[in-house]
């Protein structure tokens, strides 16, 4: 599996309570490795996938530290370095209540800066997928090296998925734009919030269904509700979320993906690979950050 998409540093700040504009806050803060591209690779290395490859951009600033970060997930990082701008930096604010719900303050830095020059038909060379995430649509370089990436993967045959990855900027694109770029994708695992913003319609369920009438395979990822699985203009599936005791959601759904990936690689149906979803995404709700354990 070859990944490409965004490595990020998290720095995770952990409150509790409303914060308090123009004072202090109490807080719990950590730095830990990021991004939604990297943490799909991660977990899906640690769910068993045998070769997870990452392609990604960062500063000088932190470049040996993500790698070995990624290699220690057991995720094969090519990470090109900027010369110009620093690492990704994203502060993640955990409310410590029992959702555990977060908001994201984001510096794309370096990891929207992949261009089509970072790019080389080798990187699909024994490759049974590749998974975009959707950050990269949301800077032109990054675009272009999407659709130079989805090209090379048609004439090779090799499936290709994509995590919307934020409601926030496919609003600031546009929905028109994002389902013109993504054509050509045969799986999308979009949110809840995303999967609705792309449709226009209020509920999940009508919405993933919509979506697969233009994408043969649509997994909405909805948190605590589990996941919906949809082809063909029907949702075939509902699998219910696995138990946990939110601690920080940052990462949650890149979790899912990972896992669903590795075990949709194996051959298993798509309904059994979202199972494998919500227990990851239930375990990453666990943890501080988006990461899966270390291989140690």
């Amino acid at each position: 599996m070859l990944v490409v998409g965004d490595v990020v540093t998290d720095v995770v700040a952990r409150h509790r309570g409303a914060l308090a504009v123009g004072t202090d806050t109490a807080a719990v803060i950590r730095r830990v490795p990021g991004g939604a591209g990297a943490n799909v690779a991660c977990w899906a290395a640690h769910w068993g996938w045998p070769e997870v490859r990452l392609l990604g951009r960062v500063g000088v600033d932190a470049a040996d530290w993500h790698e070995r970060e990624l290699a220690e997930c057991g995720v094969r990082p090519r990470l090109v370095v900027d010369p110009e701008a620093p690492t990704g930096t994203v502060i993640c604010l955990v409310a410590t209540e029992d959702s555990a719900e977060r908001t994201f303050l984001t510096d794309s830095g370096a990891s929207m800066r992949l261009d089509p020059g970072d790019w080389s038909e080798s990187m699909l060379d024994g490759v049974a997928r590749l998974h975009l995430s959707g950050y990269l649509l949301f800077s032109e370089s990054s675009r272009a090296l999407v659709a130079v990436a989805l090209e090379s993967a048609r004439a090779r045959g090799v499936p290709v998925s994509l995590d919307p990855a934020s409601a926030g900027f496919l609003a600031e694109l546009g929905v028109d734009q994002f389902l013109k770029l993504i054509e050509g994708v045969d799986l999308l695992l979009p949110s809840r919030d995303e999967a609705c913003l792309l449709t226009g319609l209020p509920d999940a369920a009508d919405a993933a269904a919509k979506l697969s009438r233009h994408i043969p395979l649509v997994v909405t990822k909805q948190g605590a509700d589990g996941a919906l699985v949809a082809r063909a203009g029907t949702v075939h599936a509902r699998v219910p979320a696995a138990p946990a005791t939110p601690t920080d959601t940052t990462g949650a759904g890149d979790a899912f993906t990972g896992a669903f990936l590795a075990t949709l690689l194996t051959g298993a149906a798509p309904e059994e690979a979202a199972r494998d979803g919500c227990r990851a995404g239930a375990m990453a709700v666990e943890r501080v950050g988006g990461r899966p354990p270390g291989r140690g």
